[in-house]
């Protein structure tokens, strides 16, 4: 049986690579075989980090007679949907409609021609109540594809019909201040004044939201939207959901009240909340928030970093096929590590109990209040993570996503500018130094790499918009033109070969060039992560506001106003475009500071600026006569550094004074 896996870029195929199934990965060779052979495929679609893919692999895919029944009957294709989001999106589309739910793994029954005709998700080895075995269900589908084929192939085709009319492009839509008010009160009545967040349980880190919240009290000085933002950060850094040792948040809350965590750490995830932190640290000044931001960075520097320097995926939830593993504590390991005292008074301090919070007794470490003697609680800490990180440890899926790494250049770019930490702003440049040379292939951007090769997958449209936001943000925070060299080409190729012709503002996940599959997938929803157009149109704004272009501004408006109804709707799912569209409401801000390099005058106004800008906005500092086009053709004022804070293209008059510029981006 050839190992087709073997080779495979992605941690998640290799976990797989020498299962006693004939995997293939996802490629036209596997449909022609399928074709050939008259079988059906089944598509089996995960991730490293999943912990139920792990639990089906060892209980269904490492047997040998489940696997007999797989090779004899079916083609059987692996799919990491961290690799290949428009294969999972498409499937998950049509596990939804099918099921009323998804998740992963998931489990498609497909036509040679890669048509769904049923799909599930986890399924157990033997029967369980509401639940097929795993075995039986693939008897019962070999059995209809060899009984009923015309049936099932026409089934096939009329699920993906109904698949196709469910997904026509929102009409147009506008997004003008009364939907961003609006938004803000539908999120209020869904917001749980108790434990911060929204909804009930299980509970997701609301990364996007957050950053909209944030935006709106910018732009309206809401204090409402204030007050949900922080209080739903510091609930998220107080729980078990945020490494109290290491820092990094896990995925989400298994309840409501962020206590116990399902344990992954993806890259995704912290980028986004690392965003978020920083910008409210540099809005409210909270000491809080101001370490939660420099702890999620280190944790993204210290444990995803790779040799080539970019970031890792995420880290496991499982340690040696224990969920958590790694991370809970009983009364007495505390006193093991720590002696009696000490040991006690960590029990105390991050809430472990004789009962515990999670499995056998154990407990996930919480902050619920500061310590009453924070160098003690430091130098506990200090020994309790040096003790974990002799524990066994989460795998680590170390390929580079270039959409993941492009979210962590950007929030390590604003990050390290606010907070005067020039050392995230260098792992930004390597970041980016990494996806140019590596994930640009024969003239076109790859979606992920791992151990410095690039990987097959296309890049898709969020691949492109999230390097496009993070060189630019590179190009404010160092003031190097190369960043804006470099990003603008992506931008307009983007433009060029992502535009939905047929609807103005609409874009594909997948561009015109991509493997065709069922169909050309397009989703504007934000979900785990802003959409391809959410964070496309974000860039656009970005690139407008730093180089003026009219095109790019209104690319930018015709998108807003394409998921205009997404954001009035339903705003939890919308954050991101929600987030986009305050930027908008806002100018975008431009803020233009130019001095001679080395200049103190230019020092302070610069370092002002940082800590008064509205998220959204730009900020540029630069030599008189610089070519960059925001500080094109403005000089000194009275032979001394000035800022120019222009909105939406319309300028107020220059100000030399650190005070005279917090006054006018404060009344922005």
């Amino acid at each position: 049986m050839a190992n087709r896996l073997a080779s495979a870029t992605s941690p998640y195929l290799l976990q797989h690579a020498d299962n006693p199934v004939d995997w293939w990965p996802w490629c036209v060779e596997a449909f022609d075989e399928a074709r050939r052979r008259d079988v059906p495929v089944l598509l089996s679609i995960g991730y490293a980090a999943c912990h139920w893919c792990h639990v089906m692999a060892h209980e269904s895919f490492e047997d040998d007679a489940v696997a007999a029944v797989m090779n004899e009957r079916f083609v059987s294709i692996k799919v990491d949907r961290e690799e290949r989001p428009d294969v999972d999106s498409l499937y998950m589309e049509a596990t939804q409609a099918m099921t009323g739910h998804g998740g992963w793994p998931m489990t498609c029954f497909l036509t040679p021609d890669g048509e769904p005709f049923h799909c599930g998700t986890y399924y157990p080895p033997s029967p369980r109540p509401g639940m097929p075995g795993f075995t039986q269900l693939l008897e019962a589908v070999s059995q209809a594809w060899s009984e009923r084929g015309d049936e099932v192939r026409e089934s096939a085709q009329r699920i993906v019909g109904q698949l196709a009319e469910n997904a026509s492009p929102l009409p147009e839509s506008t997004v003008d201040t009364a939907v961003l008010d609006a938004a803000v009160q539908t999120l209020s009545g869904q917001f749980d004044a108790e434990r911060g967040g929204f909804g009930g349980a299980p509970k997701f880190p609301p990364s996007m939201v957050l950053e909209f919240l944030l935006r709106h009290h910018e732009r309206t000085g809401s204090e409402q939207a204030l007050s949900m933002a922080n209080a739903t950060c510091e609930a998220m850094a107080r729980g078990g959901m945020y490494d109290q040792l290491a820092g990094g948040f896990a995925r989400y809350s298994v309840d409501a009240g962020w206590v116990v965590p399902h344990f992954e750490k993806m890259l995704s995830d912290n980028a986004l909340l690392l965003r978020a932190y920083a910008h409210l640290a540099r809005r409210t000044g909270s000491p809080l928030a101001a370490r939660v931001t420099a702890d999620t960075a280190g944790f993204l520097l210290d444990e995803l970093r790779t040799r080539q320097n970019g970031l890792a995926a995420s880290l496991d939830a499982d340690t040696a096929g224990k969920e958590g593993a790694t991370y809970v504590w009983t009364p007495e390991q505390l006193a093991e590590v720590l002696g009696p005292d000490d040991g006690a008074w960590a029990a105390q301090l991050f809430g472990v109990t004789s009962g515990g919070t999670f499995e056998h007794d154990s407990s996930v470490l919480q902050l619920r209040e500061d310590p009453d003697d924070p160098q003690r609680a430091e130098r506990v800490r200090t020994v309790l993570l040096a003790a974990r990180n002799t524990r066994a440890q989460p795998a680590r899926d170390d390929k580079v996503v270039t959409e993941w790494n492009g979210m962590a250049i950007t929030a390590l770019s604003e990050a390290g500018a606010a907070l005067g930490r020039a050392d995230w702003v260098t792992a930004a440049t390597e970041i980016a130094e990494l996806l140019l040379d590596t994930h640009v292939a024969g003239g076109r951007l790859r979606r992920s790499s791992r151990d410095g090769v690039v990987g097959d997958a296309a890049a898709v449209l969020a691949d492109h918009a999230w390097l496009v936001e993070g060189l630019l943000a590179l190009h404010q925070a160092t003031g190097e033109d190369r960043w804006l060299a470099a990003a603008l080409p992506v931008l307009d190729d983007t433009l060029e070969r992502f535009a939905d012709p047929e609807h103005p503002g609409g874009y594909f996940d997948t561009a015109s060039d991509a493997e065709a599959l069922f169909r050309r997938p397009a989703d504007p929803t934000d979900g785990a992560t802003p959409s391809g157009g959410s964070s496309l149109t974000g860039a656009l704004l970005t690139a407008s506001a730093l180089t003026g272009s009219a095109r790019y501004r209104a690319a930018a408006d015709a998108a807003l106003t394409r998921a205009g109804l997404l954001p009035a709707r339903a705003p939890r799912a919308a954050g991101h475009w929600l987030a986009d569209a305050e930027a908008a409401q806002h100018g975008p801000l431009q803020v233009a500071v130019v001095g001679p390099a080395g200049d103190a005058g230019r020092g302070e106004l610069v370092s002002v600026a940082r800590q008064a800008v509205p998220g959204g906005a730009v900020l540029l500092a630069g030599e008189p006569g610089s070519d960059a086009p925001l500080l094109a053709d403005r000089g000194l004022v009275e032979g001394s550094a000035a800022a120019y804070v222009c909105h939406g293209f319309v300028c107020d008059r220059p100000v030399s004074s650190p005070d005279e510029l917090r006054a006018a981006l404060l009344a922005s």
